[in-house]
């Protein structure tokens, strides 16, 4: 299959249908804990909609009326959580991908697959802004969809070391704004440590306040997913990556639950 996979999730917790958009391994960020290989400056190709039809449907059928669920993951991950567009890049870097939502909702209507399958966008939240993509998360919202909207960092250096992207914290704010105004949204961060370090207090500080205005602003975040190192990063700073510690991570986590936001915690 070209855009169709399958991945023990533990962010969604059981299998999610990964929808890869871009199969050429372009992407317009370069983070450095990326586990994509040969990883490339760019955006994904013009994407074959027949064949991510045939792709996507003949999988799902497989999954509801074949033996799929024989593959050995642990049984109380033996469950089909959501249909997620990830992949190799930045999937609203696709031009289809309006038509793509559009293609996603159809099959799911002729399927008539399980109303609590979520529809997730995981996304760098570059390229929000673009009307495009806008309308394709207002179909989203429609069709029980969520947006997984990255964010490592809050400073222009963090953001400049850990996801390589030039992008300012303004234009972050106003594509979450726009995102969590058309589609449910959650924010998600990958924490770790670089060269046995974890993240230093003034970085914390300033993603605190960064979400506490979010809130003090009545910016309808459905919560928080903090997430760890769990397989190798495929990128130059490889070897500088470690997880950092549950204890880190648990402590992390309730400083934001003690704002009122829900926190998922995956180390």
């Amino acid at each position: 299959m070209k855009y169709i996979y399958p991945v023990v999730s533990r962010r969604s917790g059981g299998v999610s249908v990964g929808v890869n958009l871009n199969p050429n391994n372009a992407c317009n960020w370069r983070c450095i804990y990326c586990q994509v290989p040969e990883l490339k400056r760019g955006a994904a190709p013009v994407i074959d909609l027949a064949r991510l039809d045939v792709e996507l449907r003949t999988f799902l059928q497989e999954i509801l009326y074949g033996d799929f669920m024989q593959i050995q993951v642990p049984s109380e991950l033996r469950r089909i959580t959501d249909i997620a567009l990830s992949g190799n890049g930045e999937p609203t870097s696709a031009k289809a991908f309006e038509q793509v939502i559009e293609l996603i909702g159809r099959i799911r209507g002729s399927l008539e697959l399980p109303k609590e399958i979520k529809l997730v966008l995981i996304t760098n939240g570059s390229l929000i802004d673009r009307d495009y993509v806008q309308a394709g998360l207002r179909r989203m919202s429609e069709i029980n969809g969520e947006v997984w909207f990255k964010l490592d960092s809050v400073t222009r250096s963090g953001r400049a070391l850990i996801n390589n992207t030039r992008m300012s914290l303004n234009r972050t704010r106003t594509n979450l704004q726009l995102a969590s105004s058309l589609c449910p949204t959650w924010l998600q961060t990958c924490m770790f440590q670089l060269d046995d370090m974890p993240p230093s207090k003034s970085e914390i500080a300033a993603y605190l306040k960064f979400v506490a205005e979010l809130l003090r602003d009545a910016v309808p975040l459905k919560g928080v997913m903090v997430y760890g190192l769990a397989r190798p990063s495929m990128q130059p700073e490889s070897l500088r990556l470690t997880q950092v510690s549950q204890g880190w991570m648990e402590s992390f986590g309730a400083e934001i639950q003690a704002m009122g936001l829900e926190v998922k915690l995956s180390p």
